[in-house]
């Protein structure tokens, strides 16, 4: 029988003594949703609200809340936090909550993640409550971790919910991360012009989505390991496929590859070369890690469309057979 780690043997709450254990990189997802009404939603994403811009409040929020968890779960151990990420989504009547918290140490990072997505929820119950008072913070859960003995962790699928209640909206066969190598956009000093159509194309077929998540081309290849965080279904980068010496995006998929899947790059390719021929030029890539698919787009917008255009109608077909399931057509 496992037994309970913050309990001593005559059953006294005390704080577990880690200084035996090693020092690896620990890595935290933990998601919940704030239910709402319709009006709500319109009000949020229009930035109508009258407090201000609701989702950049609870996202500071939640960054915070994840600093001062030690304050607040008295057992849990003081921390210095690498990275705290919160990340929100809409469906028609609720907004997720996604919260990604690292550090290297002796050990985990979860309540970080957890309290990240209670306070943001929190938060965003404050800034809403004038208009529904009734909205309610629903399944704050883990969902994945990294590090330590026990190596990676996943939730199981979420039992299909009781009627009347929301569903369960971090479906990881639909969740998908954008990543954006671009030194300029990175420093701020450029404009992300693909991400957030990508984006945009992700949402319009009902995926959650992370990002976009603009990284350096030369730190491109902790960009992948930060898209890979929480085992997504799908992630599409854009940029960093070229020819020039800072170019490095296809290196970086490849090292984490298990599967290649060359049809696809090279049906990216052969779309572009219908437009300019300097589209032979991409290096771009696809495959799989795991079961998490990986499709580099180029740079440029005219790439980027053209390769949406080629996922469009394979995307849904490709990830129910890594996923185990999907007819194979004759």
């Amino acid at each position: 029988m496992t037994e309970l780690t913050h309990v001593d043997g005559e059953g006294r709450a005390r704080m577990v003594d880690v200084s035996a254990k090693a020092e690896t990189t620990r890595i935290a997802v933990a998601a919940g949703e704030l239910v709402t009404t319709a009006e709500v939603i319109r009000l949020v994403r229009a930035d109508g609200m009258p407090k201000a811009d609701v989702l950049s409040t609870a996202r500071i929020a939640g960054i915070a809340g994840a600093k001062k968890t030690s304050e607040l779960i008295p057992l849990c151990h003081q921390l210095a936090l690498s990275s705290v990420k919160v990340e929100f989504g809409f469906t028609e009547t609720s907004i997720t909550v996604e919260a990604t918290a690292k550090t290297r140490g002796q050990t985990g990072v979860e309540m970080e993640a957890l309290t990240a997505v209670a306070v943001a929820g929190l938060t965003l119950h404050d800034m809403v409550k004038a208009i529904d008072p009734a909205a309610t913070m629903n399944g704050v859960r883990l969902l994945t971790k990294d590090g330590g003995k026990r190596g990676h962790w996943t939730r199981e699928s979420d039992p299909a919910p009781e009627s009347g209640t929301a569903p369960n909206t971090f479906d990881t066969t639909r969740a998908a991360a954008v990543l954006v190598a671009s030194t300029g956009g990175a420093a701020g000093t450029r404009p992300d012009t693909t991400g957030p159509v990508i984006e945009q194309w992700l949402r319009d077929r009902d995926f959650e989505v992370r990002g976009p998540l603009v990284y350096a081309d030369a730190d491109i290849a902790a960009g992948i390991d930060d898209a890979r965080t929480g085992s997504p279904a799908l992630i599409i980068s854009t940029g960093g496929t070229g020819a020039s010496p800072t170019d490095a995006t296809p290196e970086a998929t490849l090292a984490v590859l298990t599967r290649e899947l060359p049809g696809i790059a090279e049906a990216i390719r052969t779309k572009g070369l219908e437009k300019t021929p300097h589209a032979s030029l991409s290096r771009g890539v696809a495959g799989l890690t795991g079961r998490t698919v990986i499709v580099n787009l180029p740079g440029s917008p005219g790439g980027v469309k053209d390769g949406l255009a080629v996922l469009d109608p394979i995307i849904d077909h490709l990830l129910a057979q890594v996923a185990g399931g999907g007819m194979h057509d004759d």
